[in-house]
């Protein structure tokens, strides 16, 4: 049966599961997205310095970095679209429990649990992805996939932040982690209504062992490839998140920017950053990972010390995020897309399992050391900015010889499996 290619570049089956798993993601990027702008807000509410906010972004990553290694050696064995729908209910669940929270150490229980249940889901989400995309287009697909970041910062950031502005400084910042988890609950009630059961991996798998299990998933790891994925992964969130779950704070504390106007800063960075994600894919399909990641470390570098390192007003806050947002946005690409080309099919939960945890364990270790390095000053303004922003750019400058490693040996890797067909994955039309 000929299969027809979409203006995206997709069969029509390929972009509808695309499109289903997309929209999952987008809860689950906007419920890890909202608690971080909204730092100020909850810490001023809950009397928590500026500084700890990093702690409570980091508290959801490193609980999902132990549920990702739990995961890999489990979520192999199980029909996807199960598993995903349970994980997705837990943490639309954990979400609505820390919009109750009523301080600082109830709040980073709530995050735990939903990083428990958000590692689970990424992993799978992706996995579905790779099950159903042929190689060659799968730049592209992980371009509309992770333009659910675009889209949660467009969308659901902005809200979150005005619904925040309207509840009032008291108890205000509760209403966003109420709405995400109500979105939630209606999108994961869709999806798994029109997802078909996802267990074409399950064919002739071998009874579970712990034991060999574990011997697999080593194998795995082991691998040259694994590990530049793996490292790859590792430094561009580690740089990334030393400044990201602080930027709120900074900038409305040391640079002055109104808080009314948080809404419209990420409004114009997710709005580039979805144009730039997509263009991104498809730069990477024609002209490969490792030249696509220098002209974004370029890029980055130069927004890391003009934003964070010596700021001055001639540049507006404004143009420089929104510059950050997009360049971020690509990086994230470059990364997920040469990395999900490593695992076989059979392997692909487990490997995406193990690389979201490493991906939590770089967002909770920066989260974690930034709160360590800053210091509150007067006012909320948060010193020592300089410092961390040194390591991002030291960290941002190693990535595209690590990609450019990477994408050597997988183009040496022998191309002995076929991608499995995407007709007859969804139920759409």
């Amino acid at each position: 049966m000929e299969q027809t290619v979409s203006r995206t570049g997709l069969t029509k089956a390929e972009r509808n599961i695309v499109r289903l798993v997309a929209a999952i993601q987008f809860i689950n990027i906007l419920d890890f997205m909202m608690v971080l702008p909204l730092g100020p807000d909850f810490a001023r509410a809950l009397d928590i310095p500026n500084n700890r906010i990093g702690i409570i972004g980091g508290a959801y990553t490193a609980a999902s970095f132990v549920s990702g290694l739990v995961g890999s050696l489990y979520l192999d064995r199980l029909d996807r679209r199960r598993a995903l729908g349970l994980a997705m209910v837990g943490l639309v669940s954990a979400t609505a429990l820390g919009g109750l929270s009523l301080g600082f150490h109830t709040l980073v229980m709530a995050r735990i649990l939903a990083g428990l249940f958000g590692g689970p889901a990424a992993s799978l989400a992706l996995a579905i992805v790779a099950d159903h995309v042929a190689v060659e287009r799968r730049g592209r697909a992980m371009g509309i996939v992770s333009g659910s970041f675009a889209a949660a910062s467009v969308l659901g950031v902005p809200i979150g932040l005005k619904l925040a502005e309207w509840g009032g400084a008291e108890n205000g910042w509760r209403a966003p982690f109420f709405a995400v988890s109500g979105l939630g609950f209606l999108t994961i009630f869709f999806a798994l209504r029109v997802m078909k059961p996802q267990r074409d991996h399950l064919t002739g798998l071998a009874a579970f062992d712990l034991k060999t299990r574990l011997a697999t998933l080593q194998e795995i790891a082991r691998r040259r490839t694994t590990m530049l994925g793996f490292a790859a992964t590792y430094l561009s969130l580690f740089g990334n998140f030393l400044l990201i779950p602080n930027m709120s704070a900074y900038f409305q504390f040391n640079l002055g920017y109104p808080r009314a106007d948080l809404s419209l800063l990420y409004l114009c960075g997710g709005f580039t950053s979805f144009f730039g994600m997509r263009y991104a894919g498809r730069l990477i399909d024609r002209h490969g990972a490792y030249r696509i990641s220098l002209a974004a470390a370029g890029g980055l570098l130069t927004i890391y010390y003009l934003l964070f390192y010596d700021y001055h007003p001639f540049f507006p806050v404004l143009f420089l995020f929104t510059f950050f947002m997009t360049i971020n946005s690509a990086r994230f690409i470059i990364v997920n897309t040469t990395t999900s080309k490593i695992p076989d099919p059979h392997e692909r939960a487990g490997f995406m399992s193990l690389m979201t945890a490493v991906q939590n364990l770089g967002i909770s270790m920066a989260a974690f050391a930034s709160s360590l390095i800053l210091v509150q000053g007067d006012g909320g303004a948060l010193e020592h900015m300089p410092r961390l922003t040194i390591i991002a750019i030291v960290i941002a400058a190693t990535i595209p010889f690590l990609i450019g490693m990477l994408e050597k040996r997988l183009y040496r890797k022998p191309k002995s499996v076929i991608i499995e067909s995407a007709l007859d994955v969804t139920t759409l039309d």
